[in-house]
């Protein structure tokens, strides 16, 4: 799998990442989410990963081609707003060696693979209100 880097919100030790796949994906680099009250409020099938990510992360699919916006719709696979400013993410992990070999993650992070038609539904680039669920 081949990645286009599209940014990332960062902060000293501290990498979440968005980039565009040659599959049609969105792959979302973020910190893995340990927190056991908050995985029991989640159906984490096998094989799946959660991730915490800053919202603001998500801006950076305009240069993908989405009109400026930002999410508004939040479900599946963003499930959570945090009153931090971070979103809980969820979808399969990244396994692939070549997807993998083109970032730099350290060992509190992990990626999930989202279908762009998956991420895209949420998103809406007027400026109604917002509908978040929160933690």
């Amino acid at each position: 799998m081949k990645l286009r880097f599209l940014g990332k919100n960062s902060t000293p030790g501290d990498s979440p990442t968005l980039y565009a796949s040659d599959r049609d994906s969105y792959v979302v680099q973020g910190w893995k989410v340990y927190a056991n009250d908050l995985l029991m409020r989640l159906d984490v099938p096998e094989g799946h990963a959660v991730v915490e990510v800053p919202t603001e992360l998500f801006e950076h699919l305009s240069k993908d081609g989405l009109p400026s916006g930002r999410i508004k719709n939040f479900s599946d696979p963003i499930t959570l707003v945090t009153g931090q400013g971070t979103c809980i993410v969820q979808g399969p992990e990244m396994h692939d060696p070549e997807a993998l070999s083109q970032m730099s993650m350290p060992g509190y992070e992990t990626c999930v693979e989202i279908p762009k038609s998956s991420l895209v539904a949420l998103w809406e680039e007027n400026d109604g209100p917002d509908h978040p669920r929160t933690t």
